[in-house]
């Protein structure tokens, strides 16, 4: 797993391991870690040239230090840098032939450029000064971030569009949640975590789930685990208008395991759910969890719609768990809201979704370009309106549980080929079985965010995907995934 620590954090974890080593140790550790990534990039690319952007503060001087370190091993070095630069950086840079220059212009046609021109401690943004700095580095260039890009928000909420985007981000010891966070995981390219020997105490602001943490989470049957036992999922879903929805839902809970399928639907996606998931029952009963809403429309007045509605409501008015996507969110209201806080509710919506629930909640309107850029925030907002757990999802999937000071999960494990209709369906579909087999809320959302990509990468590697193609990846997707369990 990897768990992200907030500024707070990192800064009283580093000053404690700092107060049992000799002065300066800290810094090597990160320097000699920084240089072996930048020469094994310039080494990978066939560079000749490195150079490095120099803030005033120790980013500034890790990059300093470690373009000093490539200099010695005989690349052509410049350093564009600060008025105030560390001194001890300094003295290494000048013994090892590094020029030294505030003129951007020196970049040249520099291989790699190392981005040490702010910290975890800087706002977001970039100063004039730096801001000049970064529109001079060469297009063909690596860049390489020293722990974060330059101008980026620490704590991940926004992007800013005028800010350093580095093809690799190193940070030291603990991620943090400008790395995992959507708006700014874009912003840092391929994560680089080195070992410094830090260690942070407390719950982390973000966790993210990797693939060998599946076999100590995912529900596996027990030789006495009976149908029951392994968890029935109720699913309503599904309409005279969208029939597909019926069966990939149905579809992905039955591939992921699930004990027992219960599925509500009206006429022609009842039927067709009966012959592509046979072993499917049809009809309402005892459940473990429901799923309520993909390809539902609530003002459908077709032949069997209100008494899936009549279900779908009675889901909601039950104690069961409930995964409330797609046309379920449209059921949503105050009611609903008082009537299930204290139970299990995961919602499952994209931004277009997240913006009408929030306009229509909240009473102001709200817009999915608003969410898009600041989704951390909205998703908390939406948690907090509902008292749900929400799963918000996108490239970078969310997990916001409504309790405040929890962790939020971020997952980013499916490929952009995932991008298309009916990948929610089959999204929730697996949620369902997870929330059935017992998993908590944001556990299964974090789960299913991950085999849900995963699942999607090995149905056609590096190419176009369909929505059920998925779902039937996902056997085989979650065996593979068990075997890695050390």
């Amino acid at each position: 797993m990897i768990e992200a620590f907030g500024t707070d954090a990192v800064y009283a974890a580093e000053k404690a391991l700092m107060a049992t080593l000799e002065d300066g140790e800290l810094m090597a550790r990160a320097v000699e870690g920084l240089a072996g990534v930048a020469a094994a990039r310039l080494e990978e690319r066939d560079g000749r040239s490195a150079a490095a952007l120099v803030g005033p503060g120790n980013n500034g001087a890790d990059a300093l230090y470690a373009l000093a370190r490539l200099a010695e091993a005989g690349y052509a070095a410049v350093a564009v840098h600060h008025e105030t630069v560390h001194d001890g950086a300094r003295e290494a840079a000048e013994a090892a032939g590094v020029l030294l220059t505030t003129d951007a212009r020196m970049l040249g046609e520099a291989d790699l450029v190392l981005d040490g021109v702010l910290g975890i401690g800087a706002r977001p943004g970039l100063p004039d000064w730096a801001a000049a700095w970064v529109a001079a580095v060469p297009e063909g260039a690596y860049v390489l971030a020293v722990d974060l890009p330059s101008g980026q928000d620490p704590a991940g909420g926004t992007l800013d569009e005028a800010g350093v985007f580095a093809d690799e981000t190193v940070t030291f010891s603990l991620a943090k949640p400008v790395h995992l966070l959507p708006a700014t995981e874009p912003a840092c390219g391929l994560l680089t975590v080195v070992d410094i020997g830090v260690a942070a105490e407390g719950e982390p602001v973000v966790r993210r789930l990797d693939h060998d943490d599946v076999a100590s989470v995912w529900p596996v049957p027990g030789p006495n685990d009976d149908k029951y036992g392994r968890g029935v999922v109720g699913i309503v879903a599904g309409g005279e208008s969208y029939t597909g929805a019926a069966v990939l839902c149905v579809t992905a809970a039955a591939e992921a395991g699930v004990g027992m399928i219960r599925y509500v639907g009206t006429p022609t996606p009842d039927g067709l759910v009966r012959a592509a998931v046979p072993e499917a029952t049809h009809g309402p009963g005892r459940v473990q969890a429901w799923v309520v809403g993909p390809g539902l429309d609530t003002a459908s007045r077709a032949a069997g719609s209100k008494a899936q509605l009549d279900v779908a409501r009675d889901a909601l008015a039950g104690e069961e768990p409930v995964v409330l996507d797609a046309g379920g969110l449209d059921l949503l209201d105050a009611a609903v809201i008082r009537r299930r806080a204290g139970r299990v509710t995961l919602l499952t919506p994209h931004a277009g979704e997240c913006a009408r629930l929030l306009t229509r909640l909240g009473n102001a309107p709200v817009e999915r370009a608003a969410v898009e850029d600041a989704p951390l925030e909205h998703a908390r907002r939406l948690a907090g309106l509902t008292g749900a757990t929400v799963l918000l999802k996108g490239s970078t999937t969310l997990v916001v549980p409504p309790e405040d000071g929890a962790p939020v999960w971020s997952q980013s494990d499916a490929p952009a080929w995932l991008a298309t209709a009916g990948a929610g369906d089959v999204l929730a579909g697996l949620l369902g079985a997870l929330v059935a087999g017992g998993l908590p809320a944001d556990e299964a959302g974090a789960l299913g965010a991950l085999v849900h990509g995963v699942a999607a990468d090995r149905a056609n590697p590096g190419g176009p995907v369909r929505a059920l193609a998925v779902a039937q990846a996902v056997p085989a997707t979650v065996a593979a995934l068990l075997r890695r369990h050390p």
